[in-house]
């Protein structure tokens, strides 16, 4: 039987893009490996492409580490390596077999890495509903240590999530639990030394209409101010849609044509991302750009050349990447400078998540850019939600485990106002028009 309770086995680490938490954690096993605190490491994330990333920089740092699936004898490779990678899907589907395998080795001293530990989900109420989160327990239980690494420490189910502490504590309605991180950076720290990019936001906003009881009658909708949940899903998804010359989708991504064009003055290989709603949704996107002579490089997981072209943009000449949900998490290509969010995934984890895409700064233009960095841009649809991430994507909150009774809730009422501090500024003084949301307040001393 599986013990959900944390201890001081699980350690969380909380940190943003380009707070350097994969060389971090390599680094940190590497020294308590040269003092025989640990002997080896398994890694665990949630795509082969980001396996690839972790192998690449062990490589920088002189460890060794190997794929791992069903097929391989870890005993017989165990002597030549410091360790394996191995994804979520991967875990979860080969699991009985790989606990045989490790039990061959369970004298050794491992340290397990979480990569996104987010993504392991676990409800003591249903131990076996989550797969993912169920396997990295079984397979860890001997390890002496398993570190999470995450820079969205919270989910949208609002369970708890493996390799983080949790605590708890009595408020006004009862006892709550809390997943508390043991180290945290904060994006606006790292923005603050310079590390990574401000971001700058253009929400669109435009009307939308809706038929109600007769094929006459209609109702329209402000996108930016709509507080009844479905009306604002439904108004989300009618934003995203290339319906005609004016649609909100349309100007959305002519805005960030345009601004993408005036970087590029400056930063001559900087690119954009596309974050589209399905496949053909991504292959109209895809087909636009086209259309108006941009360069344009599309991923999707019906793709087998995905992974190869993602590595690929990362130095290509091509303008923009078109994807639905494989840039949105771990995908590095610090020449990214403007994001389209054009999704009707409305979460807070996957909008930071693609947002965060734009605003690592690569060594090259470190050297150029003084402080504070040169702006990246987030163009999206004004839906309320998004708007709220965006207000507040700079500082880490509490994440609070409530009860199953308001886990279930819905709408707008769970919004949060802390440190709101940021303008909002109308751009065209009409309704329908854009939205404009400053960076983080920077330190006095960076104002110049």
């Amino acid at each position: 039987m599986i013990n959900y309770s944390s201890d001081r086995k699980d350690l969380l680490v909380h940190a943003g893009p380009g707070a350097g938490k994969t060389l971090g954690a390599l680094i940190g096993f590497k020294e308590m490996q040269k003092e025989s605190l640990l002997s080896h490491l398994i890694v665990f994330c949630h795509r082969n492409v980001i396996a690839h990333q972790w192998i690449n920089s062990a490589r920088l740092l002189g460890l060794n580490l190997k794929e791992l699936d069903s097929s391989l004898e870890v005993k017989d490779t165990i002597l030549d390596l410091d360790g394996w990678v191995i994804t979520y899907q991967g875990a979860s589907r080969n699991s009985k077999t790989l606990q045989e395998n490790f039990k061959q080795i369970q004298s050794k001293i491992f340290l397990a890495v979480a990569d996104e530990a987010h993504h392991l989900g676990v409800d003591p109420e249903q131990p076996e509903g989550l797969a993912w989160g169920k396997a990295f327990l079984d397979l860890t239980n001997f390890c002496v240590l398993r570190l999470g690494l995450t820079g969205t420490p919270f989910r949208a189910d609002n369970l708890a999530f493996c390799a983080a502490r949790k605590i708890n504590f009595d408020s006004r309605n009862g006892s709550v639990e809390q997943i508390i991180p043991d180290l945290c950076v904060e994006p606006r720290e790292l923005i603050e030394a310079g590390d990574v990019r401000p971001l700058e936001f253009h929400f669109q906003d435009g009307w939308v209409e809706h038929a109600c009881s007769g094929v006459s009658d209609r109702e329209t909708s402000l996108l930016s101010t709509e507080n009844r949940e479905t009306w604002r899903a439904r108004n989300l998804r009618r934003a995203v849609q290339f319906s005609d010359s004016s649609s909100i989708a349309i100007q959305l991504l002519l805005r960030a044509r345009r601004k993408l064009e005036k970087v590029r003055l400056s930063h001559r290989n900087a690119g954009g991302l596309v974050i589209a709603r399905d496949i053909q949704h991504a292959i109209q996107i895809f087909n636009l750009l086209r259309e108006n002579g941009d360069s344009v490089d599309l991923v999707h997981s019906d793709d087998k050349f995905a992974n190869g072209k993602l590595v690929g943009f990362q130095n290509s000449k091509a303008k923009w990447l078109v994807s639905v949900d494989m840039c949105s998490e771990g995908f590095d290509a610090p020449r990214l400078r403007v994001i389209a969010y054009l999704t009707t995934v409305a979460t807070r984890s996957r909008f930071l998540q693609a947002i965060t895409r734009c605003v690592r700064i690569s060594s090259e233009r470190a050297v150029l850019e003084a402080l504070p960095r040169e702006l990246s841009y987030v163009f999206s649809p004004a839906d309320p939600l998004l708007m709220q991430y965006a207000r507040c994507w700079s500082i880490s909150e509490p994440y609070l485990i409530q009860g199953k009774a308001k886990r279930l809730s819905t709408g707008l009422d769970h919004l949060t106002t802390r440190n709101l501090t940021l303008p909002l500024e109308a751009v065209e003084d009409v309704a329908g028009g854009l939205i404009k949301m400053g960076s983080v307040e920077l330190p006095s001393f960076l104002k110049t």
